[in-house]
């Protein structure tokens, strides 16, 4: 499938990478750009920086740049028609193909995306059962009434219903030209060794589960009736889009009110997520019954720097999520823990006190974990001096996870009060512990990602080509000021390289091709657009325009208005260092025409052929000189 080139740049011009961005990662402020720890690798300072004005996202520590559509691609790790597709639905834009979608299309789509299209075919046949159905709605929706649930809250989350029928879902599938093939690959029906197919979930209601991008990417269902044959709760398999090891319950509804809030609120089930979003406490999500994974960690970090557990009832289910809590704790994230009335969970206690009454509860109740569990330990060892050396180490074990140094003093002072014991005591137990586990692992990549012959020509080049650098800085100044006026000169930037560079062959394929398209377009009188630019360039090139694009060094406005310190822009020193750029690649090609005369010298056989070689390398060396002497003189002096 093709999308129309005007719908392209429809979709490049509306998309926002501040708002897409932020749909992913939560951002701060920080001069005119903004600034998060890359969703990309593991870090613990920031260096991933969005550019609204640009348009572009870049991290200084992985290298991943790009627009707003190779981010889509990169953080959905989806195709760039997925990735368009994404950004026209969240911009409303409607999408025209220049072909029809034929069957050998289809076939030939990628298996994602067809699995994808499925399972948002499932999700909305199951709500119009729901909603519309005689049997979803004396089944599904009253029970959903009586568990409180409203219309807003139903179709906020796309709560459905699957009636008994044992293939309902499969012939409906099957008349919208779904194969059975792509059917048992989502997870949606089963398959029998004799070839018999059946619906997975029959008479249950159905709650989707949705990736970031919110598109349903498996389901749970919970039994209506009651039945000892069957089990009352039953989750999709894994899929290739459905890894629940990586996936958060709401997290799509929740991550601009995490983000907002800069606070997590981890529940144990779809219900609790659900009556908390109609209670208005939308930073919720939940780990949907099974053990809190690393992935699922870092799926929280990259909206808020908090994590408030919500506990169903007793402290032995918190002690039993012990190791979920550190985990969290070891990802440098601040960890509270709210506890609940005997008997009670986050569905059931909102329910009963009220919205209101509820968001005072977690407000007063929140306390932060390191100290509750030194509390509840000591409480428990307090008669037991044994004991107590056991929940001191035990309290330790969760410290020195943090990998924070200022946030561990603090709470070996804090633990050191609770648990009435010296904090140098605590200090010396922890350096045992971090001693004791210090094994050395070798680092590996967050995400494995295979170099492209593009890249790996780009690192050929860079790492033989002194020019390289000067490639780039030229093509920067292009990019950002080819229609800046050089009043000493009277060109513009873009007619000034242009002229200057016309007989410079750029040794970096991508540099070369780059430049050349910038020349056309000033020969043809257009003007150069940075941000239509990035956006028209083919997907391969996106991440090298990005990071030409990408303000290394951005100077903090605060000293102009604070202090009153005024720093020379980049185009205040647009000439000298245009000139700087071209005399250095002139240097570096002049350098190197003189060691291939110099190679001609030695080859050249008769004396004419010596005395041309000889004539030619003294041109060389006054032009060099004289370049040398205007960088010196005009750029900077050396010692």
């Amino acid at each position: 499938m093709r999308i129309a080139e005007e719908t392209v740049q429809r979709i490049q011009q509306q998309s926002d990478i501040l708002e897409v961005v932020q749909d992913f990662v939560a951002l701060k402020k920080k001069g005119s750009n903004w600034t998060a720890c890359c969703p990309f690798h593991q870090e613990k300072t920031p260096s991933f920086s969005v550019s609204p004005s640009r348009g572009i996202y870049k991290c200084f520590g992985c290298g991943r740049a790009g627009d707003s559509i190779s981010f889509v691609m990169e953080i959905e790790q989806c195709t760039y028609v997925e990735a368009l597709q994404y950004l026209a639905k969240k911009y409303q834009i409607e999408l025209q193909t220049e072909i029809s979608l034929s069957d050998e299309d289809r076939a030939a789509q990628k298996e994602q995306e067809s699995l994808l299209v499925a399972l948002d075919f499932a999700q909305q046949y199951f709500q119009k059962l729901l909603l519309h159905s005689e049997l979803g709605q004396a089944l599904g929706l009253a029970y959903l009434r009586e568990r409180g649930f409203k219309n807003p809250v139903i179709e906020k989350f796309g709560l459905g219903f699957s009636s008994e029928a044992w293939d309902g879902l499969l012939k409906a599938a099957s008349t919208q030209g779904f194969s059975v093939e792509v059917l048992e690959k989502a997870g949606l029906i089963i398959r029998k060794e004799e070839g018999k197919a059946f619906d997975r979930f029959r008479d249950r209601v159905i709650f989707p589960i949705h990736n970031l991008a919110g598109r349903p990417i498996a389901f749970g269902a919970r039994l209506l009736k009651k039945d000892p044959k069957q089990a009352k709760y039953l989750n999709s398999p894994e899929t290739p889009v459905y890894h629940k090891s990586q996936v958060l319950y709401g997290i799509f509804q929740a991550k601009k009110a995490i983000r907002e809030q800069n606070n997590c609120y981890l529940v144990e089930g779809y219900t609790d997520v659900i009556s908390l979003h109609q209670a208005g406490i939308e930073n919720v999500v939940a780990s949907s019954g099974t053990a809190l994974t690393e992935a699922q960690i870092r799926l929280m970090k990259r909206f808020c720097h908090q994590v408030t557990v919500l506990y169903d009832g007793d402290a032995a289910g918190l002690k039993a999520s012990q190791r979920g809590i550190d985990l969290i704790l070891a990802q440098g994230l601040d960890v509270r823990v709210v506890l609940f009335p005997e008997g009670q969970d986050p569905d059931s206690y909102v329910h009963k006190i009220g919205p209101t009454a509820f968001g005072e509860f977690l407000h007063r109740e929140s306390q932060d974990f390191i100290t509750y569990k030194a509390s509840l330990l000591q409480q428990e060892a307090r008669h037991d001096p044994l004991r107590k050396a056991e929940t001191i180490r035990e309290v330790v074990q969760s410290i020195v996870l943090i990998p924070d140094e200022i946030k561990r003093r603090v709470f070996f002072q804090a633990c050191s009060r609770i648990l009435d014991i010296d904090e140098a005591t605590l200090i010396r137990e922890g350096n045992l512990l971090l001693r004791r586990e210090a094994v050395p692992k070798p680092l590996l990549p967050d995400v494995a990602t295979p170099s492209s012959p593009d890249q790996e020509t780009e690192e050929a080049v860079q790492a033989v080509s002194a020019a390289y650098p000067q490639e780039k800085a030229v093509l920067r100044l292009f990019l950002l000021y080819s229609d800046v006026l050089l009043e000493e000169n009277g060109l513009k930037l873009g007619q000034f390289f242009r002229q200057e560079l016309e007989e410079i062959t750029f040794e970096d394929p991508a540099c070369r091709e780059l430049f050349g398209q910038l020349c056309q377009a000033i020969k043809a009188g257009q003007t150069i657009v940075p941000k239509s630019f990035l956006g028209m360039a083919p997907p391969k090139h996106k991440a090298f325009l990005a990071d030409l694009l990408a303000e290394h060094y951005p100077i903090s406005q605060h000293w102009a208005e604070k202090f009153h310190v005024h720093t020379p822009q980049e185009q205040d020193l647009l000439l000298p260092r245009a000139v700087e750029h071209v005399l250095r690649l002139k240097l570096y090609h002049l350098q190197k025409m003189q060691k291939e005369n110099e190679q001609a010298l030695i080859q050249a056989i008769t004396e004419a052929a010596q005395d041309q070689a000889l004539q030619q390398a003294i041109r060389l060396k006054a032009v060099q000189q004289e370049i040398a002497s205007r960088l010196q003189n005009t750029i900077y002096k050396t010692s």
